[in-house]
């Protein structure tokens, strides 16, 4: 098999010196790879490093041609614009030049063969189904979705050899997932991409998990994967309980030779004292008998000791991941209390009316009331304002304590430590209450003393769910948008696991359906930007 990446023993260390990769290689084959791993594995620097983003502390990366990269996070500048963000400005700003009568030779070179680079742009935006997005639109007013699809059209439109993606369906409605996975799926070249979407999962050609410092290839999608890796620790699991069985027996082996071996010495002393044999001869029987003992318990303390080896060797292929443990405040709410009444604008039709009728079934609501542990979804395409409607529920204030999750996660200080994080918003729980609880989220030890810069985005939602559900008071009110973003498949498993026993209520924006129907949704709102908030 030929490889178009090859990572050769690379290491890379934070600031602090804790290593996030350690002497790591890896090898990624043409064709679709999806890399997956635990949130913390390293999943994101290894993409930075091979798109040149991070310089490694040691080894090399190969790759061959020329590297395109999306990042988990895409910059919204305020004074950048969409071509700026395609990469085009340079050369649209050459063309116009050149429709307006500049001849200068700086111009041609600028546009090299690109004469038709904002047609060519224009339907590749088009195609991703942001037609409505014009070129010199400033990158702050995209939603996070938006800018994420414009991304990936600035990568496409390079037409790189090697495409590198991380979390790319983070904050994309269901429409604009779709699109994306048309795209990955007619993508021609080499395309590498970490996620946690099942469904794009399911479009790759071989799964990379990076685990316990190295990277390992699967044949077939997330689902071959998933079935290789049962089958193996099925056969972990069994060749442990046959390793145990073994070091049972020899224990049981050596215990009974003890004994036998035991009972021979008894039996040349009581033949010396009964004076049945003489005392040369009892000597030597005894003498004998301890080179015996000494022998058969060395042979089977060696056989006891192989036995072990084997059972840890075992032990070993058996996978303990680690889950976080969420746990969140037992803070019920009677059924009939009213936790928010949130006034709404209903926007105007351009027919003159304010969609009160409703539309395709759904009634129009001109404000938004919650009332007991209600559960609700609040769905809606990418810029219709749902982060806007969380946001504003949060200055509007509700009836009872609330907690709000942005999408973003920007709401711990990245100077400060977990730790100090978390005793911001609660200043009278002991420090060992907060380390505790802290644990249950993975941060254990010197971890939890890592500054919140420094954080992967899986880590950092970790550490801002943390803080948020340590708050004193607790949250009544959770308002979470896109939870499920960067989170490992076991971290999404355990938090809608806690999520669905949660006596709250609950307002949850989110594009990922199967998440949302873990939940017990009891009201499915839809957002929508040109007539408001409408409920099914």
């Amino acid at each position: 098999m030929s490889f178009s990446i090859v990572v050769d023993h690379v290491s890379f260390g934070r600031p602090d010196g804790t290593m996030v990769l350690d002497g790591l290689d890896a090898a990624f084959p043409a064709g679709r790879t999806g890399l997956i791993g635990a949130n913390g594995s390293g999943k994101s620097t290894l993409l930075k490093v091979i798109a040149g983003e991070l310089t490694p502390a040691s080894g090399s990366v190969s790759v061959t041609g020329e590297v395109g990269y999306l990042p988990q996070n895409v910059p919204l500048e305020g004074s950048r614009t969409v071509s700026d963000l395609l990469e085009i400005s340079g050369k649209r700003a050459a063309l116009h030049a050149v429709e307006s009568g500049d001849v200068a030779e700086e111009h041609f070179t600028a546009i090299g063969d690109d004469w038709d680079v904002e047609e060519r742009a224009l339907a590749e935006l088009d195609r991703l189904g942001l037609g409505h997005v014009g070129l010199d639109r400033t990158v702050a007013t995209l939603s996070g979705g938006e800018a994420v699809m414009v991304a990936l059209a600035a990568q496409i439109l390079k037409r790189p050899a090697v495409l590198l993606l991380d979390e790319p369906t983070n904050n994309l409605d269901l429409d604009a997932r779709r699109r994306l996975h048309a795209a990955v799926s007619a993508y021609p070249g080499v395309l590498v991409v970490v996620s946690h979407d099942r469904a794009l999962l399911g479009l790759v050609d071989q799964i990379a998990e990076l685990r316990d410092a190295a990277v390992r290839l699967y044949g077939g999608d997330l689902s071959a994967y998933e079935e290789q890796v049962a089958a193996e620790q099925e056969a972990a699991e069994r060749t442990v309980r046959t390793a145990e069985g073994e070091v049972r027996r020899q224990r049981r082996e050596l215990i009974e030779a003890r004994t036998k071996l035991d009972r021979r010495g008894r039996n040349a002393r009581k033949a010396f004292e009964n004076k049945r044999v003489p005392k040369i001869v009892a000597g030597g029987l005894k003498m004998k008998a301890q080179v015996a003992a000494g022998k058969h318990r060395a042979l089977h303390q060696e056989r006891l000791a192989e036995a072990r080896g084997r059972l840890t060797e075992a032990e070993l292929a058996v996978r303990d991941d680690a889950e976080i443990r969420v746990e969140l405040p037992g803070t019920a709410v009677p059924a009939g209390r009213t936790v928010l009444t949130l006034p709404l604008d209903r926007p105007e039709r351009p027919d003159g009316s304010d969609g009160t009728p409703g539309r395709d079934g759904l009634k129009a609501l001109d404000r938004l009331v919650v009332r007991g542990p209600e559960r609700i979804a609040l769905l809606g395409p990418n810029g219709s304002g749902k982060t806007t409607l969380l946001r504003g529920i949060v200055e509007h204030g509700a009836h009872v304590p609330v907690a709000y999750l942005p999408q973003r996660l920007d709401v711990l200080d990245d100077a400060l430590s977990v730790v100090d994080n978390v005793r911001a918003v609660a200043p009278a729980a002991p420090v060992n209450d907060v380390r505790a609880r802290l644990a249950r989220f993975l941060f254990r030890g010197t971890r939890a003393d890592q500054p919140v810069g420094t954080l992967s985005g899986g880590e950092r939602f970790r550490a801002t769910l943390a803080a948020l559900l340590s708050a004193d008071p607790p949250p009544q009110l959770l308002l979470l948008d896109e939870p499920t973003n960067n989170l490992d498949l076991s971290s999404v498993r355990r938090l809608s696991q806690a999520l669905a026993a949660y006596r709250g209520a609950l307002v949850v924006a989110s594009h990922d359906v199967p998440f949302l129907e873990t939940l017990g949704i009891t009201r499915w709102l839809r957002q929508d930007r040109d007539e408001g908030l409408a409920e099914s």
